[in-house]
Formats: C-alpha cells, sequence, structure tokens
C-alpha cells in the first residue's frame, strides 16, 4: 500500500510544480481533478486513471439501499468518483479518489462517506485504497480509507510523506 501512496505523492508533487497557474487563477475542483488524474496516469502506467467513472464491468457503481449519500442522478444511488486508478474490464479497482478545494466550505461528509462504501470490502464495488485529498494553493490535506474505514496511522504516514515533499502542513 505505501508504494502505491508515495505515487500518489510523486504525482501531487508533479501537480503542484507544473499546475500553479491553476490555484492562481482559481479553478474548479473539476479541472483541477482532471489535471492530477493526467499527473497520476505517468505513475500507474498499467493500470487505467479516469475521472467520474461510474461503471465496475458492464454494471454502474451504486451506493447500497438506504445510504445517506446523494447523487446526481434520479435514483440517487450511483457514484460518481473523482479519480479511479482500476482495470476496466476485469475489473479491478486499486484506487478512488475524493477531491476538495481548500475553500470548499461544504460538509465533507459525502466524500467520506463514499470512500468508506466504496473501500468496503463486503460491496462487489471494493476499492483496495480509497483517499480523501484537501488540496490548497500551496499544500494538500489527505485521509486513507482502507475496508471501509479512515485508517488514521496510514493517513498520518502519507502526510509526514506529503510534509516530506513540501506538501504537507506545516
Amino acid at each position: 500500500m505505501q508504494a502505491e501512496l508515495d505515487k500518489v505523492v510523486t504525482a501531487l508533487t508533479e501537480f503542484y510544480g507544473s499546475e500553479t497557474w491553476l490555484f492562481e487563477h482559481d479553478l474548479g475542483e473539476r479541472t483541477l481533478t482532471h489535471r492530477l488524474a493526467v499527473h497520476l496516469e505517468k505513475q500507474f502506467p498499467d493500470w487505467k486513471v479516469d475521472c467520474n467513472y461510474d461503471r465496475l464491468g458492464e454494471r454502474t457503481l451504486r451506493l447500497p439501499r438506504g445510504s445517506i449519500v446523494s447523487t446526481d442522478d434520479h435514483l440517487a444511488k450511483s457514484i460518481y468518483p473523482d479519480i479511479v486508478v482500476h482495470q476496466r474490464e476485469i475489473p479491478k479497482n486499486l484506487l478512488a479518489i475524493e477531491v476538495r478545494k481548500a475553500s470548499n466550505h461544504q460538509s465533507p461528509e459525502h466524500d467520506q462517506h463514499k470512500l468508506r462504501a466504496m473501500t468496503d470490502p463486503h460491496l462487489w464495488f471494493a476499492y483496495g485504497i480509497g483517499i480523501y485529498l484537501v488540496l490548497a494553493k500551496k499544500n494538500v490535506v489527505a485521509e486513507v480509507y482502507v475496508g471501509g474505514v479512515m485508517e488514521g496511522s496510514i493517513s498520518a504516514w502519507l502526510g509526514g510523506r506529503l510534509k516530506d515533499a513540501g506538501l504537507g502542513l506545516k
């Protein structure tokens, strides 16, 4: 897991090194998400990196009935992860990433709930790792989800790696 998270740190370092214009001009989360995905593709050459990908093979990704998460579709059950690293055909799911700008003051519960559900090994679309990223102009805050829960020790480790890379909170 640390090898995959190190690749995410490298992608974030490259992203912050080459995409400062986006932050200077206060571009939206979808633009940031797309550009981060471009950098993630370089780190995961044997995987597909997609934005807003709502499929598992031929099936649509859906949260279990009774979910508190609201979505954009009429059934209010489909989910659209910001970025996924996966194999489309098999399907094999490595990473699900939710991205937020630090200036977004809406509650993070929606994204955190999605990551808990998407990494839950009891659900048919489980991702190995979920990452919640809050992107500020010069730093990143991250939470890591594994097995349907936020993993504090792994999140702290990732925070340390981000700090070592010059992207963590001072």
